[in-house]
């Protein structure tokens, strides 16, 4: 089932699973047509990015997480129609890939309009920011960004359908009120549907923001409680969803591509023969490739288009392909972490300074050191790439599983040498996302095969082998940090040096190392009571595409934070948690600039300080829901591991089981999330909950490992995910209550950065060993 834009006749078609595409233009003509248009209203002043991307990602005006929370338009911007018949229809300019914001952010304008649920209808907007602001669904921060924004879309449209009623009955609009989709007088006993004043309301003017009155939090009717009835949750059940892969166009023909084994590389000849033996396949087309960085750009390589996917797939096995396989032909991940070492273990650039670390680490006293290792990890997502594409008559129309569908509409304008109003992109659910889908090559691909096949429609797809070897990965690491304790354990120095390739070289030639934007992510931020601080970062290359991942750099830097502070517990003979509060320190508000945080996210560090209030109430909600310090059995124990990111504060106490063989179970974990107001607490907890897993996932098992430059994985039978039976059996979201008197933070990524130091943590309570490379695979295994 799917929805389409036609932009000869421009108009919209919606063919089943509410996952509907429309234009501004398309909307003021076409939501008339079937429902008796009556109201449109917009928000003047929404949102411009206001502030600078964290550095390492993509361009900050387009691609990076920009602070949302101010600034102003010229052109209103489209979020909500009222028809005739009462139907309320709202547009969802976020991507959804599970974690509920189509929903969300629709029941946020709802509860500010005094909508009744029922008889609301949600469509998917395509791709315009001068329209609908970032529609970039990553960085946590859709909800964070547009919570207020949508509260005033909703209220906004109260306050006219308010004012028509006061026109019609000749009265003050201080005596009528609202409730659950009707306009009231008590005085008089007099009431309207929302759908019987539309039409009034739609000759109004919009009001000015200041004349907008947002609702007392009291008065909430759906924000901050549980959902009741996700847009999508029936569709899911019933298989009536529309994701990339789903996209059925008449005529379509379909792909796959044999990409370069190896990053940098290109085709040096082919013989297509074979391939076109097959019975099905239609064509053999080369795609040429982009000299590095990456960017969002497609691989290159050999396309097989068929009349299905599967005669696709047997006509690419048929190919016969000569590579030149470039510069990274030599790259191998086992040699790398030995490069990685070494960086680490020299004096590097200097990123954050208070006091003299060095001295202090060269005096006298109990020096501890470690180091730690994360491999490249790959994204995974249930659903890999896909995308359709069709070019007629100078247009491009797109339907692709993308969470930035306005990269998504530049990148495939830029390769199609096309202006970029050429270009039209539908989003379609996504099968998870994690980042990956924010980096739109697979768009681009089938935009440039649509049009080498004279503008038939074509559908790309990704196998999981291509998924898996062809990712923008997420960084290795390597963490070497060093410590000195006093007589009474407490730590005099900290040398941090996180040597991991930069983000920032998929978009700059020759960039290396980490930037001040990942640093960001818990190495430079680190609260910590601690005199003397140093943190550097070594400049190492990149071989692979690099990319965004759930929680980015706070992965290793949790890892190898949260471990250490463990390990200088046991050291100093200290209870953990209190080591850790300690370290923690007392309650205050820092600013992320005092520990040399330039980035802060994006965001403001006026609105987001560093609490450090909050950082330790999660440790102490966590830690007493785990029941901290309780006798266990042998071979159990717990670990604690805290974490800030994307604004929000997450702990985790992760009780593991170790049988005498090595294998592990986890019987209970414990999380405690402040990510501020809660505004819809059952998609906060399913999120942490699967940012749990996830976070388990990659520490006991994910790995993506490189030999003679290629990926060496190809499926889950060699990058393992978490299966059932090795879940915890017992996962429990505790949540921190908030009034609506302060800055949303982030929920979708803060909860997988302390999975692993807490789960290693736990390793060595119960067996006295130490975890410090990732994943953990058999080092428990007794030979």
């Amino acid at each position: 089932m799917s929805a389409a834009f036609d932009f000869e006749k421009d108009s919209v078609t919606t063919t089943g699973s509410g996952v509907t595409s429309v234009s501004r233009r398309a909307w003021l003509k076409g939501v008339g047509a079937f429902t008796g248009l009556a109201l449109t209203v917009g928000v003047n002043g929404l949102v411009t990015a206001a502030n600078a991307a964290a550095a390492g990602a993509a361009p900050a005006k387009k691609y990076g997480g920009a602070n949302m929370s101010g600034g102003t338009v010229n052109d209103p911007f489209i979020f909500v129609s009222i028809g005739a018949d009462g139907i309320v229809t709202i547009v969802a300019h976020r991507s959804e890939m599970g974690q509920g914001i189509r929903t969300s952010l629709p029941l946020v304008v709802a509860d500010e309009l005094d909508a009744d649920w029922s008889h609301v209808r949600v469509v998917q907007a395509n791709a315009d920011e001068s329209r609908y602001g970032n529609q970039n669904t990553d960085g946590s921060r859709s909800m964070r960004h547009f919570f207020t924004p949508m509260r005033q879309v909703g209220a906004t449209a109260r306050l006219m359908l308010v004012s028509a009623a006061a026109t019609r009955w000749s009265v003050p609009a201080s005596e009528i009120t609202t409730k659950n989709h009707e306009v009231l007088h008590a005085k008089s006993g007099r009431k309207l549907g929302f759908g019987e004043l539309a039409v009034d309301a739609a000759k109004l003017q919009v009001p000015p923001a200041a004349q907008v009155q947002l609702k007392d939090p009291a008065q909430f009717r759906y924000i901050g409680k549980d959902v009741f009835n996700s847009v999508d949750f029936h569709d899911i059940v019933a298989g009536n969803t529309h994701y990339g892969i789903d996209t059925r166009l008449d005529g379509m023909l379909y792909a796959v591509i044999a990409r370069p084994p190896v990053y940098g590389g290109k085709v040096a000849s082919f013989d297509s023969a074979a391939a076109l033996k097959i019975p099905g396949v239609v064509r053999v087309i080369e795609l040429k490739g982009s000299p590095p960085p990456a960017k969002f750009n497609p691989l290159g390589g050999i396309a097989v288009i068929a009349r299905n996917t599967w005669a696709a797939i047997k006509g690419r096995e048929a190919l016969k392909i000569t590579w030149d396989n470039g510069p990274h032909a030599g790259y191998d991940s086992t040699a790398f972490k030995t490069t990685l070492q070494e960086a680490a273990r020299k004096p590097a650039k200097v990123m954050r300074n208070n006091g003299d670390a060095m001295a202090v680490l060269a005096q006298a006293g109990k020096h501890i050191e470690a180091e730690y290792y994360i491999p490249h990890l790959a994204h995974a997502t249930m659903e890999p790439p896909a995308a359709t594409a069709r070019t007629a008559n100078g247009k491009c129309e797109v339907w692709a599983c993308v969470q930035d569908p306005q990269a998504t509409r530049d990148t495939v304008a830029d390769r199609l040498g096309w202006k970029t109003d050429a270009v039209k992109v539908n989003v379609t659910l996504l099968g998870g996302g994690f980042g990956r889908k924010s980096k739109p090559d697979f768009a681009a691909e089938a935009a440039l095969l649509s049009q080498a096949m004279d503008g038939a429609p074509v559908k790309v797809t990704w196998t999981r082998e291509d998924d898996l070897r062809h990712d923008y990965f997420h960084t290795v690491s390597l963490e070497h940090l060093e410590s000195t304790l006093d007589a009474k354990g407490k730590p005099l120095a900290w040398l941090h040096r996180s040597a991991a390739p930069t983000i920032a070289s998929t978009f700059v030639a020759g960039a290396k190392g980490e930037q001040p934007g990942e640093l960001g992510m818990g190495a430079i931020n680190i609260p910590f009571v601690i005199p003397n601080i140093r943190i550097e970062a070594p400049e190492v290359e990149a071989h692979t595409r690099i990319g965004w991942f759930r929680s980015v750099y706070n992965i290793p830097h949790a890892f190898a934070v949260q471990s250490f502070v463990a390990e200088l517990a046991a050291a100093a003979k200290r209870d953990h948690r209190e080591f850790l509060l300690e370290l923690i320190g007392p309650a205050r508000q820092v600013n992320p600039q005092d520990m040399s945080d330039t980035t802060n996210y994006g965001e403001s560090p006026v609105l987001y300080p560093l609490d450090t209030g909050r950082m330790r109430q999660v440790v102490e909600l966590a830690t007493k829901e785990a029941g901290w310090g309780r006798k266990v059995p042998k071979g159990h124990g717990l670990g604690l591991a805290v974490a800030y990111s994307f604004m929000s504060y997450v702990a985790a106490v992760i009780e593991v089981v170790v049988a005498e063989d090595g294998t592990i179970s986890i019987p209970r974990v414990d999380m405690a999330i402040d990510c501020g107001p809660q505004i819809t607490p059952d998609r906060i907890r399913s999120q942490v909950e699967g940012a749990c897993i996830m976070g388990l996932s990659l520490a006991m098992t994910g790995e993506i490992t490189f030999k003679n430059g290629s990926a060496e994985q190809g499926n889950f039978h060699e990058y393992e995910v978490l299966r059932a039976f090795s879940a915890p059996r017992d996962l429990r979201v505790h949540m921190v209550p908030h009034k609506y008197d302060m800055p949303l933070g982030g929920v979708g990524e803060p909860g997988t950065p302390p999975i692993a130091p807490a789960l290693c943590n736990a390793i060595f309570a119960a067996t006295g060993k130490r975890i410090r490379n990732l994943p953990i695979r058999d080092q428990l295994k007794k030979s």
